[in-house]
């Protein structure tokens, strides 16, 4: 096990290509830390860089105490599993698994405790004399993480390795997964889009755009307190809904106003503007007098829960999740009226979409 640290890490291409515009990171001894963020935003360039297959323009990258910017990939003690598979289609799982040991000139008897560890570890003990093409997409990334296991590195590198996988596969393997991590507390950094993995494997999150960090904690820690807009847009699924709303005083609160929309809370805020964060599941249904006053658009139903979509003004739309029986009525066009949770709203700066930190009751 290692830990990994980036220090001030750049990537550039030519003038106008900058893909990592100095990244700061430590990444604890043992942690499972997953990268997320749009297509384009380096997370996987930064992968790429700390298993030495791209080079850093400037800054310093550490496994342990060891500066490793100038060693080979080989040399940096570090495994990689990719979106594809990358298996060897004319050896067997078994000859998949020990390549790496054979090339370091590990002895046999090694090599066969190590293979037959990890795949008892994985539950392919059964596969180990198919070739790839016997084999489901499934256990195919099971050989391709016992690769990568066998080699005892100090960090493993995961590169959306599931993305291939239907959702069904996506789910088990991610259970698996993270059992995984419990049993070997090797550090993992792990790369995906998809949220939902990032969520639920994570020991922190880093959230990345345009090749800047924009926020690193804890699953609960994005999803309660993001920093800004972008990374309460970015996490958590139905996105969140944003509103911007004039601010207005009276004696003792302020009144939050738009088209469509009017709430009273305590006094806090010390803007003229203030964008509105809710969460679709901080929507309570309302009657006359609701804080958020619409037409429904479309009720999406997703089985005990359902998605209603409403036009609130021009050009402002919000996503409310409601109990499916709750809604079972309501069609297009129907109005209808909903109150925000305030102890569960977020306030952001129009200018900078930084967070503002706000008691509100």
């Amino acid at each position: 096990m290692a830990s990994v640290t980036f220090e001030n890490i750049v990537k550039q291409y030519n003038r106008e290509t900058v893909i990592l515009k100095g990244i700061n990171l430590d990444v604890r001894d043992g942690e499972f830390l997953v990268l997320v963020g749009p297509s384009g935003c380096g997370k996987s360039t930064l992968l790429r860089t700390l298993a030495g297959l791209e080079t850093a323009t400037s800054g310093t990258i550490r496994i342990g105490d060891k500066v490793v910017n100038d060693l080979e990939p080989k040399d940096r003690d570090i495994a990689m599993v990719f979106q594809s598979y990358a298996l060897y289609p004319h050896m067997t799982v078994r000859e998949n698994i020990s390549f790496a040991l054979k090339v370091r000139r590990f002895d046999k008897a090694e090599i066969d405790r190590r293979v037959e560890e990890v795949a008892k570890l994985l539950g392919i003990t059964h596969l180990l004399d198919r070739l790839p093409k016997q084999m489901s997409g499934g256990q195919r990334q099971r050989v391709a993480m016992g690769r990568a296991i066998v080699r005892n590195p100090k960090v493993f590198l995961f590169d959306e390795p599931l993305s291939n996988l239907d959702a069904s596969l996506r789910t088990q393997m991610r259970v698996e997964l993270k059992n995984l991590h419990e049993r070997l507390k090797t550090t993992i950094i792990y790369v995906t889009h998809d949220q939902v993995e990032a969520m639920t494997l994570a020991d922190r999150i880093v959230v990345l755009n345009g090749g800047i960090i924009q926020q690193v904690g804890t699953p609960s820690e994005l999803f309660d307190t993001p920093k800004n807009i972008f990374v309460a847009g970015f996490i958590g699924n139905p996105s969140m809904n944003f509103v911007t709303l004039d601010v207005e005083n009276n004696d003792k609160n302020q009144i939050l106003t738009a088209k469509g929309v009017r709430l009273e809370i305590e006094k806090r805020l010390d803007c003229a503007k203030v964008v509105l964060g809710v969460r679709p599941q901080d929507f309570e249904l309302a009657g006359s007098g609701a804080e958020f006053t619409g037409h429904v658009e479309i009720v999406e139903t997703l089985g005990r829960l359902s998605l209603v979509h409403v036009l609130v003004s021009e050009g402002v739309k919000i996503t409310v999740e409601a109990q499916s029986a709750q809604v079972q009525g309501l069609k297009l066009g129907d109005s209808v009226g909903f109150n925000a949770k305030h102890d569960r709203i977020h306030f952001f700066d129009v200018a900078t979409s930084e967070r503002i930190v706000s008691e509100v009751k």
